[in-house]
């Protein structure tokens, strides 16, 4: 089975911003990698490992989901429900 690319984005970069305008070398420094990697990640040209997504979310103080997500026009339901839940 051919493997399929995820579209993964990110809000590294806004969230620097939203920092005190955090530079990407503060960035780096915090998580231990060089500033080249900040800009790559921030311009999707590198995906970082799940450790350091997790150090990055660390060094936000946010969920890792609000780092880094899906596009939203590539998001299908895996599967649907097999039971409808009440209320829903």
């Amino acid at each position: 089975m051919a493997k399929t690319k995820l579209d993964i984005d990110n809000n590294v970069r806004k969230l620097r911003f939203e920092q005190q305008e955090m530079t990407q070398q503060a960035l780096a420094d915090k998580v231990g990698v060089s500033r080249q990697t900040i800009v790559a990640i921030e311009k999707n040209r590198y995906s970082p490992s799940l450790d350091l997504a997790f150090q990055l979310a660390l060094a936000f103080q946010k969920p890792i989901t609000q780092v880094f997500f899906m596009k939203a026009d590539k998001l299908t339901p895996p599967h649907k429900p097999r039971v409808k839940l009440k209320g829903l």
